[in-house]
């Protein structure tokens, strides 16, 4: 398991929904942010769905403030929504379009997105979303180089150099050692959802959560780690 390069500067996370980036890579954007990174995020959905009880009319703004203080509270200052409906994204040409107008409009050198394989663990599918935002994502960076493929974009074409995915099958890992308070409190920003999704004490669930997303990683030497799938992409 090798370190993952911190050899860039401006880094863009792409997700589907509020409260992914905090399910996963919080403790690594925060590492970040404390070196002086350039961190946006944008998230393809609202997250409008995903409160049982509250309709989307009310949960959508409610889980984007959420969004924005978990961002916060580790560093990240520009948070952007796509307005995609929540459990109806579809991998389609239209969001590959959309992704690459973003990575063209906040140029990363690094893009960061979640597991969009089949399975979420062994024996546990995925969510739709994650795999068509995920994979239209990935699509999306090469698309954003391309001047021709999405002519109509105005923005000049943007190369980023990698992509780096959460999820199971990391190659790589970033020591996350100092940064585990960041991201249980960018966690804990998501109160109302976590709220519906158990009756345990939210500081308990953002503590199992953390601990989950930040194990050791073997043949990693650090205490916390998160680890990554890395990609490479000509500039």
């Amino acid at each position: 398991m090798d370190q993952l390069s911190e050899d860039w500067q401006r880094g863009l996370v792409i997700v589907a929904h509020p409260d992914d980036i905090e399910y996963g890579a919080a403790a690594a954007v925060a590492r970040w942010t404390g070196q002086g990174k350039d961190i946006r995020y944008v998230l393809v959905t609202s997250g409008e769905a995903g409160i049982a009880g509250l309709p989307p009319a009310e949960s959508g703004p409610l889980r984007e403030a959420e969004e924005i203080a978990a961002a916060k509270a580790v560093g990240v200052h520009q948070v952007e929504f796509l307005g995609y409906p929540d459990g109806r994204v579809e991998e389609s040409l239209a969001l590959r379009r959309d992704l690459a107008a973003a990575i063209r409009r906040h140029q990363p050198e690094l893009v960061v997105l979640f597991n969009f394989g089949d399975t979420w663990a062994p024996g546990y599918a995925n969510s739709a979303d994650h795999r068509a935002v995920g994979r239209s994502a990935l699509d999306a960076i090469s698309d954003a180089g391309n001047e021709w493929i999405f002519s109509e974009l105005t923005d000049a074409p943007w190369s980023a150099r990698w992509a780096i995915v959460m999820g199971p099958k990391a190659t790589h890992a970033v020591d996350v050692t100092d940064h585990i308070d960041q991201a249980a409190a960018s966690l804990a920003e998501h109160r109302r959802y976590l709220e519906v999704l158990s009756s345990e004490p939210i500081a308990d669930q953002v503590r199992a959560i953390v601990d989950h997303a930040t194990a050791p990683i073997e043949g990693f030497p650090a205490e916390r780690a998160v680890g990554f799938e890395l990609y490479h992409f000509a500039g």
